[in-house]
Parts: structure tokens; C-alpha cells; sequence
């Protein structure tokens, strides 16, 4: 079975840690996010996962090459020379989605991060006999989405509203897809929409089927979702393996924290924080909400609250990093320095406090 990944472009809402990598090879949770993706597509019985890119191919596929020797999964490319979309790339990629033996295969946005049912949800189409499978979850507020207007009985998609004003439903597109490849005929080899030039086409002749997502779900392409997605992926782990999870009285609710990082006397780690390779924590620190990318040095004292710190970056004594602030790679800031909302680009030295929420260090 195969799979097709929309890795995109720039990954420019996700700056500035996408300046160093790939947006996908970020990790999230200590894992770079798009193989959370790939683990689970094996798990479902995956052999081949695609990726559709536009953006630095080659630093993807070298990236990649350990981890398909890994998982034993092949992992491809399929290069677009202009932004396709997201139909676009499947058509691009048709000759290996469809092999010839009919099987549907997966199609997933590369900044969804969920518990991925994706075997029962290739189940639900097999048995549906339907031509896709939209994964849609629900929503408190619907009018900031697509919604997927459906048949709550039989699951049939009827139609999509975008940005709904008044209210149509509250179940939304989850951005992940079982297609049977006769879906890749409807597609033109042209930038195009599946959302809205695909899907309607197949509901169209009533093949378009919702499969709900139980759990949490998230789109980590943002800082502030990024963060809040992670608290809500170690609410999960907690409760399917919470031996995962950091533990002992240092820590406060659900931490990741990689085997290989130190972390001194009298800190208060959690709730909702990551710790990566190699990340030495000094005495008396404060961490929560937060993530620290391989090779962060926290010194003594020093306090980071709902923030993300690049790898390779180093925070001084009584240092304050709070308030949404992004740290690029190999950014370091001086003792007593207050980071209140920061964007600093890579390679910089801060010696002076932030205090504009907004801020962008170039």
C-alpha cells in the first residue's frame, strides 16, 4: 500500500526554525514531525510513502535515507517545479499511487499532528465501498474552518463551506485522506485544489464518505498552535505510554525529555514541555509550556514559559524567555535578558532585553 505526504513549500509560518530545516524535519516531541507520520502510515501497512515537495528536496531526502533504513520503509520523492497544490501533486505522483491492483492509498498533510486511526479508518472505506474518506474532527468554533456539511446517519459528504458565518455544522476537514486511485483521474496535471475542485466531484456522484476522528488533532504549522499541539499529543501519550514520559519530582504533568539531556538540582520542569539531545538545564530553572531543541543550554535560574528554543542556542543566568517568543538555531542570550514575545533569526547574540511583544531580530 502507498502513501502520499504534502510536505509544501517555505514552511514561512513556522520561522524561524525553518530557516535551518525543512518544515517537517522539525521535530515536535522529540521526533522530527512528519516521521510521527510515516510510523503510523507503516503501522497501517504502508511499503512506499511519497513526498510531494517544492522546497529544499534534496536536505529532505538525505534526512530521510536514516530514517527509511529504520522503519524498513521506502521513502520517495516527487518534486514539483512549481507549487502544485493539493491535488496537483497527486496527479504527479499517480504512477506509483497507482500500481495497478486497485488498493486505495493515504493522503496526509504534512503539519497534522493526531493519534492517526489510520487502519480503522481504511477499514471504514473498504466497507463503505467508497471512492474517498475524508478524517474530519469537531470543532468549538467551526467559522474560522472548512466545514464538511455531511449526513450524520450514513457519513455521506454533501458539500464544504469555508469559513461558514452562520452555523452549517461543526466537524472540519482533519487533512488527512484514503483515495482508491480512479480519485487521480478527476485530477488535471496542474496547480489545483482538493479541497475544492476534487472533493466536489466525488460528492457529486455520492463516493465522498467522513470518517470522526476520536482524539485530539492539531495543525503544528504555527508557533502558538505548535505549542498547544504539543500539550495536547502528551495528553495522549500519557494515556497510551506513559512510560514515555519524564518522571520523578522535578517534573510537574507530561514532559518529554530526551535520555542524553542534563538537568541540575531544584528545577521545576512541566506541565507540557520538551527537552531535546543533548539539552543541559542548569540549577534552579523553570520550564513549562515550552520546547527546547537539541543542544540548548539553560543556565542557572533562568526562566522559559510557552516558547520554543532553537537548536544549539544557550539562555544565560536569570535569563526570561516567555510569551510565545521563537529562538532560532544557535542564538545566545546574555544573563538577566527578558524575551517577552521575541522572532530572533538564527546566529545572534541578544544582549539586551525584548520588551514589544512582536519583535522580530533580524
Amino acid at each position: 500500500m502507498k502513501a502520499l505526504i504534502l510536505v509544501g513549500g517555505y514552511g514561512t509560518r513556522l520561522r524561524p526554525l525553518t530557516l535551518t530545516v525543512p518544515k517537517p524535519i522539525v521535530d515536535f516531541a522529540n521526533k522530527p514531525m512528519i516521521i510521527h507520520q510515516i510510523e503510523a502510515l507503516k503501522g497501517a501497512g504502508c511499503t512506499e510513502v511519497v513526498l510531494a515537495i517544492n522546497y529544499q528536496p534534496k536536505v529532505m531526502m538525505d534526512f530521510l535515507k536514516e530514517w527509511e533504513e529504520k522503519l524498513h520503509i521506502k521513502i520517495t520523492c516527487s518534486q514539483e517545479t512549481e507549487p502544485m497544490g493539493t491535488a496537483g501533486p497527486l496527479r504527479l505522483a499517480s504512477d506509483i499511487l497507482d500500481d495497478g491492483s486497485g488498493e486505495p492509498f493515504f493522503v496526509l498533510n504534512s503539519d497534522v499532528i493526531c493519534n492517526f486511526p489510520l487502519k480503522d479508518m481504511l477499514a471504514y472505506h473498504k466497507k463503505k465501498g467508497a471512492e474517498g474518506t475524508i478524517l474530519v474532527t469537531k470543532v468549538e468554533d467551526p467559522s474560522k474552518y472548512g466545514v464538511v456539511v455531511m449526513d450524520e446517519a450514513s457519513c455521506h459528504v454533501e458539500r464544504f463551506v469555508e469559513k461558514p458565518k452562520t452555523f452549517v455544522g461543526d466537524k472540519i476537514n482533519a487533512g488527512i485522506y484514503v483515495l482508491n486511485p480512479s480519485v487521480l483521474e478527476r485530477i488535471e496535471l496542474r496547480p489545483t485544489s482538493i479541497e475544492k475542485e476534487t472533493f466536489p466531484l466525488i460528492v457529486r456522484d455520492k463516493g465522498l464518505f467522513a470518517f470522526i476522528l476520536d482524539g485530539y488533532w492539531m495543525d503544528v504549522g504555527q508557533p502558538k498552535d505548535y505549542l498547544r499541539g504539543l500539550g495536547l499529543h502528551l495528553d495522549s501519550v500519557q494515556q497510551r505510554h506513559p512510560e514515555q514520559l519524564a518522571q520523578g519530582p522535578t517534573f510537574i504533568g507530561n514532559n518529554i525529555v530526551h535520555p542524553t539531556a542534563k538537568i541540575g538540582k531544584d528545577c521545576q520542569i512541566g506541565p507540557d514541555v520538551s527537552i531535546g539531545l543533548e539539552c543541559v538545564i542548569g540549577d534552579g530553572v523553570r520550564i513549562s509550556n515550552s520546547v527546547l531543541l537539541h543542544r540548548v543550554k539553560v543556565a542557572n535560574y533562568a526562566r522559559v514559559a510557552d516558547s520554543i528554543v532553537g537548536w544549539g542556542s544557550s539562555l544565560g543566568k536569570w535569563t526570561r524567555v516567555e510569551f510565545k517568543s521563537v529562538i532560532g538555531e544557535d542564538v545566545h542570550v546574555r544573563p538577566e535578558v527578558f524575551l517577552n514575545g521575541s522572532i530572533i533569526l538564527p546566529h545572534k547574540e541578544i544582549k539586551e532585553s525584548i520588551m514589544d511583544p512582536g519583535t522580530i531580530i533580524m
